[in-house]
């Protein structure tokens, strides 16, 4: 009755040293949501085999839908949630030491700095909101050293624009998300996550971030932190199989598949494309770049927003023009991100836009999930609560395990 898209490498378990897999509630909480048909029966009638971890299933900063992103909490209840694969987003401090951040410039929203002695290092200081205008500040990891940011306690990434105290703006969360576990957030440097995603037995993609400082900085060119990025990998004896380098710009791609040809193949392109004007997921005509040039160039994989890859037809989900294009330029495809749009009741926000039409209710997110699994035919999904991700892989895959 389905057909499995996904490779069976998706769905083999990882190193024995993996934690059980853990998911809570959650993922039978959707099902319920669901209507009645072939999908909610085949996913009800796994709920009592026995889960595996998944490279289908990726962390998305950890586990942020309710732990701080980035943090050593985070990371771990993403892999005991099965997620087979685990993010850095990579950025840089004062001192050129690469730590994880999902910015240069949000430590005034996902750490305690504002709060803290370093709070006269942020090139914006506090402004509380008055007269009509939102409160502001910015914080960066390069106005810092390494030493400085590990003081740091990080938080759940938000922000209150209508504060006029510190303690207001710093106290931000999302209804749907909590502040449960955010009572201690363990920053890491990038090698620390290496050490943790290796010790939970899971696999690495790194995010390079674009710096919020001009490059060169202080002589630290863009290519010198391209390199020391991957050269984390190897002091640690990773194997380039399993690290999925990450980045917007497609010249880091490219740098990396030229200097480093063994990390390059598995090396993802970040489409940003939804950021020109003109663009039509639907019209390739309107693409910043064909398909075949990305694969030309030797980029083998692509990962755009959900919504790029799917679109509806006669009342269905179906893929899109962009997703069928790049499937026909032999391009893999993996895509971001599921349960970051909180209850879906009100169409999903901007994750969910190309299908609004029939996002009404969280039942979507295995609806969706199912479309990109099997009929785009994406690699891997990142997710906010990786729980999802590992019973679907292991639901519909585990004739493959």
């Amino acid at each position: 009755m389905f057909r499995t898209a996904l490779g069976a490498a998706l769905f083999l378990p990882l190193a024995a040293t993996a934690a059980e897999v853990e998911l809570g509630p959650r993922p039978f909480y959707l099902i319920d949501q669901m209507a009645d048909g072939p999908l909610k029966s085949k996913l009800q009638s796994c709920q009592d085999m026995a889960m595996k971890p998944s490279d289908f299933s990726i962390g998305h900063r950890g586990a942020p839908m309710m732990f701080p992103e980035h943090t050593v909490e985070s990371n771990r209840a993403a892999a005991r949630m099965g997620a087979g694969i685990l993010e850095c987003d990579v950025t840089f401090t004062k001192d050129k030491q690469l730590v994880c951040r999902h910015a240069q410039n949000d430590l005034h929203t996902t750490t305690n700095i504002l709060a803290s002695e370093l709070a006269n290092t942020c090139v914006k200081g506090f402004t509380p909101a008055k007269d009509g205008e939102k409160a502001v500040a910015e914080c960066r990891t390069s106005e810092i050293t390494l030493s400085e940011y590990k003081t740091l306690n990080a938080k759940m990434d938000a922000a209150n624009a209508q504060a006029s105290t510190v303690e207001e703006y710093l106290d931000g969360t999302a209804g749907w998300r909590t502040d449960l576990y955010a009572t201690k957030g363990t920053v890491m440097t990038h090698a620390e996550s290496i050490a943790l995603f290796k010790d939970l037995g899971a696999k690495f993609t790194p995010e390079l971030k674009s710096p919020s400082v001009e490059m060169p900085f202080d002589g630290y060119t863009q290519e010198d932190y391209a390199q020391a990025m991957i050269d984390e990998y190897k002091a640690a004896g990773v194997p380039a199989s399993d690290v999925f380098a990450q980045s917007f710009n497609l010249d880091d791609v490219l740098y990396w598949i030229k200097a480093e040809p063994e990390f390059g193949k598995q090396a993802v392109f970040l489409d940003d494309s939804y950021n020109g004007e003109g663009f039509d997921h639907n019209d390739p005509t309107t693409f910043r770049r064909t398909m075949a040039s990305l694969k030309e160039q030797g980029v083998n994989y692509i990962a755009p927003p959900m919504w790029m890859l799917v679109t509806m037809e006669d009342g269905e989900i179906v893929p899109s023009a962009y997703a069928k294009e790049a499937k026909s330029a032999g391009l893999k495809l993996i895509t971001w991100t599921l349960e970051r749009s909180g209850p879906l009741a009100n169409g999903g926000g901007w994750y969910f836009k190309s299908i609004t039409e029939a996002t009404n209710n969280d039942a979507m997110y295995f609806e969706v999930l199912d479309v990109l699994a099997q009929e785009v035919g994406v690699e891997g999904v990142f997710s906010d609560w990786p729980a999802t991700t590992t019973y679907y892989a292991n639901c519909m895959g585990n004739q493959n395990s």
